[in-house]
């Protein structure tokens, strides 16, 4: 295992125990909200200090990106990505669906991956041109081809609706077209879920960096295509992303591309 990715693992584990020790107490917890919405409690907190905590001690000079404490003052082309609690709202309420994810990146390509979740012991991992696992076991998307056997995971817009009219008509015609359509609540999650065939595709709206970076690279590391909603690469600039086995990708993006106008 690269010692970075040594270290990301070591990290997700110490956040997913905060995380797990707090769930047993989740009444007890203070809730902010940051915006409508869009909430965080000191478990956000305590679990993204705990991670880079852990980055910190081994290397010193390398740039964060942080959900909740933002961008770090360092200048590196070396920088780490992190989400310490993807899916808070789930978290408030018990409902047993979030993770830790976090990424690193050199010079803006992310090179190794981790996504955490604590409840049911799943890490997930993947390390550029090495393949993508499963609690060491590797991993695959899935093989159908047809998108009316598809399983296509998504996440209602929550923060910014302004293109709520668009997505709503997307979900319209895939709830015809597919086999069905989730909204568990943990983008990272729900990527990961593609990476091991779990969903067949996935499609948001507005995500942040922390959301999908190292989903993203578990995806393309198992076989997936990731793009925006353009079919491009710049989902890291949009925020928008839809991902899946190559051939279910391709006819998620032909609903998409009958819906979304200019929307990159």
């Amino acid at each position: 295992m690269h010692p970075t990715l040594n270290i990301a693992v070591k990290a997700a584990r110490r956040a997913g125990s905060i995380i797990n020790r707090a769930s047993l107490d989740v009444d007890l917890l203070t809730v902010r909200t940051k915006q409508p919405n869009d909430f965080v409690t000191e478990v956000d907190r305590a679990a993204e200090e705990a991670i880079i905590e852990v980055i910190r001690e081994a290397y010193p000079d390398h740039a964060i990106l942080a959900e909740e404490s933002g961008a770090s003052e360092a200048e590196s082309e070396h920088r780490w990505v992190i989400d310490p609690l993807d899916g808070t709202t789930n978290f408030i309420h018990g409902f047993p669906q979030y993770s830790v994810s976090i990424a690193y990146q050199v010079a803006g390509v992310t090179q190794q991956a981790v996504v955490f979740d604590p409840n049911r012991n799943e890490l997930f991992t993947a390390s550029r041109g090495r393949g993508a696992f499963l609690n060491d076991r590797r991993i695959r998307v899935s093989k159908r081809t047809r998108l009316g056997e598809a399983l296509i995971g998504t996440g209602f817009p929550y923060r910014v609706f302004t293109h709520v009219e668009m997505y709503l008509a997307i979900f319209r015609e895939l709830t015809e077209k597919s086999a069905g359509l989730r909204r568990p609540g943990s983008a990272a999650l729900d990527l990961s879920y593609v990476a091991c065939g779990r969903y067949d595709a996935f499609f948001e709206l507005g995500l942040a960096p922390w959301d999908f970076a190292a989903g993203a690279l578990m995806i393309q590391e198992a076989g997936g295509l990731v793009t925006d909603f353009a079919g491009e690469a710049d989902f890291f600039e949009t925020g928008n992303i839809v991902a899946g086995n190559p051939k279910v990708f391709a006819q998620l993006m032909q609903v998409i591309q009958q819906h979304r106008g200019d929307l990159a």
